[in-house]
């Protein structure tokens, strides 16, 4: 197995992280005029993934609602943070239903910025981009990739998991030893492996659970297998695993490329721990093909390495 290549040793992307330009044989152009046109927003261009060419290509996108100003500021994430201008917009739900049917989606992926400035920390708009979309688009499946909902997590899960989503996701992000240096004082490893865990006990339904992991933060890769193990062990069904690429000088350098061959061992780990799907690659995001993701795991496909 080829190991990983230190920052400080080569610099420079390596080839398994080169990704194509918007082709205009695809639906990039389309989604982005339809994204643009009905003033949402998508974590596809807040966190300037290195996927969107090619999700955006296929006609699929990640909406990101709750505004575009997140109360958190993470050392790895390109989000922009600040204060809030005022409350979630009421109409953004039935904007967004519109939307991904206009898009034809049959997985629909809903994630947001963090929300520490609202009483429930933006559980009820969840709620409300769920029935729109379960209104809009009845035979799609519905994922939604939240934040920690501070101080509110019971209520949150409540709020959230009535409205019977397919997937919830909670992304864990790094190792234990990281967790604090990259996330901040307000987020906690250990809260968050158990709003995984709490979910499908609040669920009350077969409700799938899903967590991600990026890496070259400085974790090692025992680490990142043992935070593999903590997610499992808190009954999570699907695990992402993808190559962090640093959005500024501001924020968290790149320790190393991993290499795919150990993404593939990642993937191996997965599989002998007993993930139902384990999508672990240096360009792979929380988000990434999850409808693939999601049959994978429903269907016992197995892991996957990209």
């Amino acid at each position: 197995m080829e190991r990983s290549q230190p920052v400080a040793e080569r610099p420079r992307r390596p080839e398994w992280m080169k990704v194509r330009a918007p082709s205009r044989k695809g639906r990039y152009f389309e989604v982005r005029e339809l994204i643009h046109g009905r003033q949402l927003h998508t974590i596809c261009e807040e966190a300037h993934c290195p996927n969107i060419a090619e999700c955006w290509g296929r006609g699929t996108a990640t909406f990101q609602i709750l505004g575009d100003t997140c109360t958190r500021a993470c050392r790895y994430c390109y989000v922009h943070s600040g204060k809030p201008e005022g409350p979630p917009d009421p109409l953004e739900p039935l904007r967004l239903a519109q939307a991904a049917a206009q898009m034809g989606l049959r997985h629909v992926v809903v994630t947001s910025v963090d929300r520490d400035d609202l009483l429930d920390k933006g559980a009820e708009h969840y709620a409300a981009t769920i029935r729109a979309l379960q209104r809009k688009l009845p035979e799609a499946t519905i994922e939604v990739l939240t934040p920690d909902f501070l101080g509110y997590e019971e209520e949150a899960l409540a709020i959230v998991l009535a409205e019977r989503p397919d997937v919830f996701n909670h992304n864990i992000e790094t190792v234990r030893r990281l967790h604090a240096r990259m996330r901040g004082a307000k987020a906690s490893y250990d809260t968050a492996l158990w709003l995984l865990e709490r979910a499908k006990e609040v669920a009350g339904y077969p409700v799938l659970t899903k967590s991600g992991i990026i890496v070259g933060l400085g974790e090692t890769n025992d680490e990142v297998v043992e935070t593999m193990r903590d997610l499992r062990t808190h009954g999570v069904d699907v695990v992402t695993i993808g190559q962090y690429l640093q959005p500024s000088s501001r924020h968290a350098a790149i320790d190393r490329w991993v290499h795919p061959d150990e993404f593939r061992w990642f993937r191996e780990q997965g599989e002998a721990l007993g993930f139902g799907s384990v999508f672990s690659g240096p360009l792979v995001r929380s988000s990434y093909r999850a409808d693939e993701q999601r049959h994978a795991a429903a269907s016992g496909r197995g892991p996957v390495a990209y």
